[in-house]
């Protein structure tokens, strides 16, 4: 499980009653932590993140460069920036 949302914790213990192992991959070295204890607790293995980026993450040499900012808004914005707006005849309680 991919997740740190204590709300999952009644859920792993309700597999593991049918016999499933589970591991819950979070981090506890942000501040605050983000798992709750009570599924950190219920899991079988807890591995942090931190021990996989290694493994899974990128060298930041290896990044590709950031996207230029765009300038303008996007076409629906653009869109409904150019609706004319209602009248005070289109009321609905005529």
């Amino acid at each position: 499980l991919f997740s740190g949302d204590g709300d999952f914790r009644s859920l792993v213990e309700a597999v593991q009653r049918r016999g499933v192992r589970v591991t819950v991959v979070s981090t506890i070295s942000s501040q605050p932590p983000m798992i709750a204890d009570e599924l950190r607790r219920q899991a079988d293995v807890f591995t942090d993140l931190v021990e996989l980026q290694s493994k899974l993450g990128r060298d930041p040499s290896e990044r590709p460069a950031p996207r230029e900012p765009r300038h303008h808004a996007p076409q629906f914005l653009q869109r409904a920036a150019t609706r004319v707006p209602r009248g005070e005849d289109d009321d609905f309680d005529d």
